[in-house]
């Protein structure tokens, strides 16, 4: 299944104000790279974010959160959050502004 439009034009809206973003399609989603990190994913009807794994544990007790599972590995700091869960603007929000909070965190090393 392919990814999500309206989810991607709403990732997309949200980084609007940033530089050097990039958009690659992998894994049957669509990836928003900042400044040369994987930030964020559209998903089919979720999206799936890169957050400080010190985070993760807490954030996943959020409805409609998951753990990202590839391969049969768990990714500790990535969590799918499935588009029902996102359809309040701030709840949105939250999860792009941890997103791009670890991105930062990212790229000061």
């Amino acid at each position: 299944m392919a990814y999500s439009e309206i989810l991607a034009d709403r990732i997309r809206k949200a980084l609007a104000h940033l530089p050097n973003i990039e958009e690659k399609k992998m894994f049957g989603s669509l990836a928003f790279i900042v400044n040369g990190k994987m930030c964020l994913t559209a998903g089919p009807q979720r999206i799936m974010c890169r957050i400080d794994p010190t985070l993760h544990e807490l954030q996943l007790k959020k409805d409609g959160c998951t753990k990202v599972v590839m391969g049969g590995r768990e990714y500790r700091g990535y969590i799918h959050i499935n588009e029902q869960s996102l359809e309040k603007e701030k709840d949105f929000e939250h999860w792009i502004k941890l997103a791009l909070e670890y991105n930062i965190q990212l790229t000061k090393n």
